[in-house]
């Protein structure tokens, strides 16, 4: 016998109940690849970086990928270089509408106050936009935030210039005079304010028409549910954090948000965070909350021709889920 042969053997006694332990029933397999999740910079989707820098999932479990925009985070989605986004709702609608499945397993925060219209300086009015350049991201949610805006004062798509902007080009085009207003969101738009912006409009004018959410690929959620429920509850507790140290927190979001914590904090102000039970009104139960938004949504989108008449009936798309509870923490 060789040297080598006892060492072999206690190599095999120590292999053997590794083994067996991986062929038991119910065995958890090995993780697979981290979740990608895309998210710009905003202030419901700060809630998940703040979880990471908190250490509630760790990087094996999710990663978190930042993107300029929510166009940016639906390219890759179809790509499927993504699993999931944070994303409007109305965003989720028009993704489900093009055949996409995706399904909302947390709402991350109702708009109110946070999405707005901002005017040049020398605007002081809606009235005022008449033949002007408004600057929007070409997505449903902008668009649908200017409708209501114009609206207001009785004007429509026609009676203005629309201008085309990524959200990166949001602050620039304005300073740089390129437009005379612009509808965006925080953090822009605490900067633009700062910088002599006039407010002319935002969603506490238009409660529930901006909802954000996190959306996943129903792929995904078939195929690596505890990071999921890894990543929806860190995101919550994260939120936890945040409502009860908010001058704690703050100066962890203030670097991605490139604000002061001090703007930081008034962000915040313009959104509401809905805790756990919140969720649950949303995505469980036979009459989710979430439905209700969305067919209100779809119905608003099929009358600014964002959406086909009936393109986006609901449940919609090719998958007939698009509220999943089932990710939300017990208790």
């Amino acid at each position: 016998m060789t040297a080598g042969a006892p060492r072999r053997r206690a190599l095999r006694r120590l292999a053997w109940p590794a083994l067996a332990a991986l062929a038991a029933p119910g065995c958890t397999p090995p993780p697979g690849p981290p979740l990608r999740i895309g998210a710009q910079a905003w202030l419901g989707f700060e809630l998940m970086f703040l979880a990471r820098q908190r250490r509630y999932f760790g990087a094996d479990t999710v990663r978190l990928v930042e993107l300029p925009s929510a166009s940016a985070s639906l390219r890759a989605l179809s790509a499927g270089t993504l699993e999931g986004a944070g994303l409007t709702l109305d965003e989720v609608i028009s993704a489900r509408a093009r055949g996409l499945p995706l399904r909302v397993v947390a709402v991350l925060d109702v708009s109110k106050g946070a999405d707005v219209l901002l005017g040049a300086p020398g605007l002081s009015s809606l009235a005022a936009l008449k033949g002007r350049r408004i600057g929007v991201e070409q997505s449903a949610g902008g668009a649908l935030m200017l409708a209501a805006a114009l609206m207001r004062v009785g004007l429509g798509a026609a009676d203005v210039h629309l201008v085309p902007l990524a959200f990166s080009e949001h602050a620039q085009a304005l300073l740089d005079g390129r437009v005379d207003a612009l509808v965006t969101f925080e953090p822009a738009s605490s900067r633009l304010r700062r910088q002599g912006a006039r407010l002319l409009f935002s969603s506490a004018d238009v409660p529930g028409l901006i909802v954000d959410v996190l959306a996943l690929h129903a792929d995904a959620l078939a195929a690596r549910p505890g990071a999921v429920r890894a990543l929806v509850a860190g995101t919550l507790r994260a939120r936890d954090d945040w409502l009860q140290s908010p001058a704690a927190m703050a100066p962890l979001l203030a670097p991605r948000l490139r604000l002061t914590p001090p703007d930081v904090l008034q962000a915040f102000a313009g959104v509401e965070l809905p805790d756990l039970s919140a969720n649950r009104r949303w995505l469980a139960g036979p009459d989710p909350a979430l439905l209700h938004y969305a067919a209100r949504l779809t119905e608003a989108m099929q009358r600014a021709s964002l959406l086909p008449p009936g393109g986006a009936s609901l449940p919609g798309g090719t998958d007939p889920v698009l509220a999943d509870p089932r990710f939300l923490p017990a208790g």
